[in-house]
């Protein structure tokens, strides 16, 4: 088996050897023959390394003569003991010849690395498999332990991705890295899988195993700097002993994050359901929230398929990034939240909150496609349900409002934020399809043509943008809803009527 010098360089049983002098690039070794002194006459080396136990002397002239024997024999490299620096010379005449010269203080321990790797491929593997079962068994019981445990053993980084590549523990991916792997990886991995391989341009290497436990899919990744083929089979082993622990933790984990969870929920559903009791209050002061004085109420929505328990950290870090302590609670497909203040904020420092909160957001959407609603703030522990209500609906009107950036202020919606209720009524929505009956079956999907023209407050431009068609096709399409409904677009009261219903009908 042969190897890449490069890569050999970036092993664990090579950290110690550096380069003296030559290119090691593209350079391959079929392993390693060893002589006693510089004055050896080696042979028919066919691309492995000499290795040189004894070297007096760097600059030594006999060293030259030695690097033109290695390479008139074919060798791979030159290896000698010490790292003291070559003559100029000898420098020179490695480069001139393509050589490269290589120095070790323990050259003989490197050579045996080097043989195993090349020779006995099955020992490196079996030799890290055992170490990582012995070291397991005298790791900590959390999961941090486990990953620097397997980190230790591997001398690698090694992390605990999500099926999105974001990381869950341990050492952190690069973004290229994270993109690479996400680009190879299954979204429903089974338990007989193989090890999945990512080369990345940099000549580093992912190797990949599942983690299959009682939560979402997550996977065991170790990062190589080169690919050694007997490192690049042998690590995968150890990451398949290791995954069935990372998976046991990882269950306990979540039943831990499930119990808390439901303990939240509970609270949050007894507040939101009347005026609390003393049981209720008391609860609430063991897990440190304040029901008196001013909340504002946030509601967090998310899209797509979200660990909701498992990111609420997530979600509570992004808050305290930005200053504001949060009551966070999981509640359905998100997160309810509060932040309470002992004094009534005035309308500067409500806008400041809220802007503060919509960077929450941005920090949020780079991992979590999320939509956000803000309440007004009320008082009292009957105020934290009155804002959570205004701000649930809020995060309704937000979730498809992209030109808003999906983040909505109860505060800042005015008479749309009153009309929200009525428009849910069995009295609105007959009214409201009767409205758009002439339009709903007309080419060119009118409806959502005259919400999108409504909603960037009647620019053609935008409209067309959003639409993803011409801007003259826009105008054509507005001129014929005015025409079909006989309606004023520039009438604020037929605009409004107009806009309450395109928002509420169906428009498949």
């Amino acid at each position: 088996m042969t190897a890449l010098l490069t890569a050999m360089l970036t092993s664990p049983g090579w950290r110690d050897v550096v380069v003296l002098a030559g290119a090691p690039t593209e350079v391959r070794v079929t392993g390693s023959e060893v002589v006693l002194g510089v004055g050896a006459q080696p042979e028919g080396l066919d691309g492995r390394v000499l290795v040189v136990l004894v070297v007096e002397d760097h600059r030594d002239w006999r060293v030259d003569a030695l690097i033109s024997r290695a390479s008139a024999a074919g060798a791979g490299a030159l290896l000698l003991a010490g790292t003291e620096p070559l003559g100029r010379g000898a420098q020179l005449l490695a480069e001139r010849l393509r050589l490269p010269v290589l120095g070790c203080a323990d050259p003989l321990a490197a050579h045996e690395y080097l043989r195993r790797v090349t020779a006995e491929p099955e020992v490196v593997r079996s030799d890290l498999v055992l170490r990582a079962v012995s070291a397991l068994r005298r790791a900590g019981g959390d999961l941090a332990s486990v990953l620097r445990t397997t980190s230790g053993v591997l001398a690698r980084p090694v992390t605990l991705a999500g099926a999105d590549g974001g990381t869950l523990a341990g050492d952190p991916l690069e973004p290229d890295e994270r993109a690479a792997l996400v680009g190879v990886l299954p979204q429903v991995p089974v338990a007989w899988a193989a090890p999945y391989r990512v080369d990345l341009p940099s000549g580093a290497v992912l190797l990949a195993v599942a983690v299959l436990s009682v939560g979402p899919v997550c996977w065991l990744v170790a990062r190589l700097p080169g690919a050694v083929p007997a490192e690049v089979a042998a690590v995968p082993e150890v990451l398949t002993v290791v995954a069935p622990a990372v998976g046991e933790r990882l269950a306990l984990r979540r039943l831990e994050l499930e119990r808390d969870a439901r303990q939240r929920t509970s609270l949050l559903g007894e507040l939101l359901h009347g005026e609390p009791s003393e049981a209720t209050r008391r609860r609430a002061v063991d897990l440190g929230w304040q029901l008196d004085g001013w909340h504002t109420g946030i509601r967090i929505g998310a899209d797509g398929q979200v660990d909701v328990a498992g990111r609420r950290t997530d979600v509570v870090e992004a808050f305290d990034a930005e200053g504001l302590r949060a009551v966070v609670v999981e509640q359905g497909d998100g997160w309810s939240a509060w932040i309470t203040g002992v004094r009534e904020p005035t309308s500067t420092e409500v806008q400041q909150q809220a802007a503060a909160i919509r960077r929450v957001q941005r920090r949020l959407v780079q991992t979590v496609d999320t939509y956000v609603g803000v309440g007004r703030v009320q008082a009292g522990p009957s105020g934290i349900a009155t804002t959570l209500a205004e701000a649930g609906d809020a995060a309704g009107l937000a979730r498809g409002r992209a030109e808003t950036g999906r983040f909505l202020h109860v505060d800042r919606l005015g008479l749309a934020q009153l009309l929200l209720a009525w428009t849910r009524t069995d009295t609105f929505q007959p009214a409201a399809q009767a409205l758009l009956a002439p339009i709903k079956d007309q080419p060119g999907d009118l409806v959502t043509t005259l919400a999108v023209y409504l909603d960037t407050e009647s620019s053609l431009a935008e409209t067309a943008a959003v639409l993803g068609i011409h801007r003259n096709t826009a105008s054509a399409r507005i001129t014929k809803i005015q025409h079909l409904l006989g309606v004023d677009l520039t009438n604020p009261d037929e605009r409004l009527a107009l806009h309450l219903a395109s928002r509420t009908t169906p428009t498949e």
